[in-house]
C-alpha cells in the first residue's frame, strides 16, 4: 500500500477510536468534533496529504458531519490575524530579495561567536527582546530569512529555525503586549473586576520564567551540532541605497507597533499597510510575481485552527470540558493548576492560542472560583500555557512561520516541541507557586 494511503488510513481509525470512546462522556456533535480534530491532527503529522490540503478540510468536514455550517466555518479562513500574516510574509519577502537579511546576519556573527551553539544563542534571544516589544508574529517574519541565510546545512537550518519561533514564543510573554494571549488576559482582568496587572508588575512576574527557557531551549537546540563552524557567507559589509531605505521602513514600523500598544488599533491593518507598500514603484522593493513567494499553506492552517476554535464553542464542547474540570476542584491546587496547565497546552497544539484563550479564559475563571486558588494566578498559568505550545504549527504564529521555512517537518517540531512542552509545563506551575 502507498506510504500516503497508509497514513490517510492510520488517521482514519485514530479518528473513529476517538470518537467512540468520546461517546462515553460527550454528546453526539461533541464526539463527532473529537474524531475529526483526531484525524486533522494525525495527517499534519504524519503528512499523508500537503499542510495547506488538510488544513482546507474543515470546510469540507464539518458541514458535512453537521459540526459547523459552511459559512460559519469559512468565515474562520479571514481572520483579521490572518492578514497581519500576509503583510508580514511581503514584509519577509522584501527583506531577502533586497538581501538585508544578510546584514543583519553579519552583525550576529560579529557579536556571538561563530558556532552553531552561540547563533542559536544569538536567535533565541534576539527573538525574545524582540518579541516582547513587538508581536511574536511579526519578530518571527522579520528574523526567518536571517536564520534561514546563516547556513546550508540542513540540520543546522533546523536548529535555526526553531530557535527563532521558539524564541518569540518565550519572548511574547514577557511584557502584555507580547502576544494576543496576553492582551486578552489583561481585557479579562478588567471586565471581571479582577486584579489587574501593570506593565512592571507583569514583567517582574515572567522574566525569571522566560529567562530560564531562554538558556534550556537554546542549550538542547544545540546537542549534537554545538561546535559546527559557520561560515560566514557575507561578502559586503556596506548597505546600498535600497537596504538603507528598507531599514527606515522596518524602523518606522517597529516604532509605529510600539506606539500603537498604548492605542490598540488594528495590528493587521498596520502590518498590511506595510506589506502593500512593499509594491509602491520608488518606496518599495516587491512586484506582484513576488507574492507567489507567499507560504498560503499557513495561512489555511490558521484558518482551520479557528474553525476548530469555533467549532469548540458552537457545539459546546468548551462547557463540557468546563463542567468535567469543575470536577477537579477538590483536588491539590498544585495538582489541580498542574493539570489545567497541561491541559491548555497540548489543547493549544491543534488550534490557535489566540481562539483558545478566547474560549478558555471563562472557563478556567469558573474553576478558580470554585476552588482554593487565586483566580488571577491560574488565569496567567493557563494564558502563558497558551504561549508555550512547541510541538505543531498550528499552535501559535511563529510556530506557523517556522513551518513556511520549508525545511522542517512536522516531525522534527514535534520531537524538540514535546520536550519544550513539558519543560514550560513544569517551570511555569513551579514559578506560579514560588514567585507569583
Amino acid at each position: 500500500m502507498n506510504s500516503s494511503y497508509k497514513n490517510i488510513l492510520i488517521s482514519v481509525i485514530l479518528a473513529l477510536i476517538g470518537y467512540f470512546g468520546a461517546g462515553y462522556n460527550f454528546e453526539e456533535i461533541q464526539a463527532r468534533l473529537i474524531g475529526v480534530v483526531i484525524f486533522l491532527v494525525a495527517m499534519w503529522t504524519n503528512e499523508a496529504l500537503p499542510l495547506g490540503v488538510v488544513s482546507l478540510l474543515p470546510i469540507i468536514l464539518f458541514p458535512a458531519l453537521d459540526i459547523l455550517s459552511t459559512n460559519d466555518t469559512t468565515v474562520n479562513y479571514s481572520k483579521s490575524i490572518i492578514f497581519l500574516f500576509l503583510g508580514g510574509f511581503l514584509l519577509a519577502i522584501a527583506v531577502e530579495k533586497i538581501g538585508l537579511h544578510k546584514v543583519i546576519a553579519h552583525k550576529l556573527l560579529s557579536i556571538f561567536p561563530s558556532n552553531a551553539r552561540g547563533i542559536i544563542f544569538a536567535l533565541a534571544v534576539t527573538s525574545a527582546i524582540l518579541s516582547s516589544l513587538l508581536s511574536n508574529t511579526t519578530t518571527a517574519l522579520l528574523l526567518m530569512p536571517i536564520a534561514l541565510f546563516l547556513t546550508d546545512i540542513a540540520k543546522l537550518k533546523i536548529r535555526f529555525v526553531l530557535a527563532v519561533a521558539y524564541g518569540a514564543s518565550i519572548g511574547g510573554i514577557i511584557t502584555p503586549i507580547g502576544t494576543p494571549p496576553n492582551l486578552i488576559l489583561m481585557g479579562f482582568l478588567q471586565e471581571n473586576q479582577l486584579e489587574t496587572l501593570t506593565f512592571i508588575t507583569w514583567m517582574f512576574k515572567t522574566l525569571p520564567l522566560a529567562m530560564i527557557m531562554l538558556i534550556i531551549m537554546p542549550y538542547i537546540l544545540s546537542l549534537g551540532v554545538k561546535n559546527l563552524a559557520i561560515e560566514n557567507k557575507l561578502t559586503s559589509k556596506i548597505l546600498d541605497k535600497g537596504q538603507k531605505r528598507l531599514i527606515k521602513i522596518l524602523s518606522l514600523l517597529i516604532v509605529v507597533l510600539f506606539v500603537n500598544s498604548f492605542f490598540k488599533f488594528s495590528e493587521a491593518g498596520i502590518l498590511l499597510s506595510f506589506g502593500l507598500f512593499m509594491m509602491l514603484p520608488k518606496i518599495g522593493f516587491l512586484e506582484w510575481n513576488d507574492s507567489r513567494k507567499i507560504p498560503f499553506d499557513i495561512i489555511f492552517l490558521f484558518g482551520a485552527g479557528f474553525s476548530i476554535a469555533a467549532a469548540f464553542s458552537g457545539t459546546g464542547l468548551a462547557q463540557a470540558i468546563s463542567e468535567l474540570l469543575l470536577e477537579l476542584t477538590q483536588l491539590n491546587p498544585i495538582i489541580l493548576i498542574l493539570i489545567v496547565a497541561t491541559m491548555v497546552t497540548f489543547t493549544t497544539e491543534v488550534t490557535s492560542n489566540t481562539a483558545l484563550i478566547s474560549i478558555v479564559l471563562p472557563i478556567i475563571y469558573s474553576l478558580g472560583l470554585s476552588s482554593n486558588i487565586d483566580t488571577t494566578l491560574i488565569l496567567m498559568v493557563v494564558t502563558i500555557c497558551a504561549s508555550y505550545a512547541f510541538m505543531l504549527p498550528i499552535a501559535t504564529p511563529p510556530n506557523a512561520i517556522a513551518m513556511s521555512s520549508k525545511v522542517l517537518t512536522i516531525k522534527d517540531m514535534a520531537k524538540y516541541g514535546i520536550v519544550f512542552n513539558i519543560l514550560g509545563i513544569i517551570l511555569t506551575v513551579c514559578i506560579a507557586m514560588i514567585w507569583w
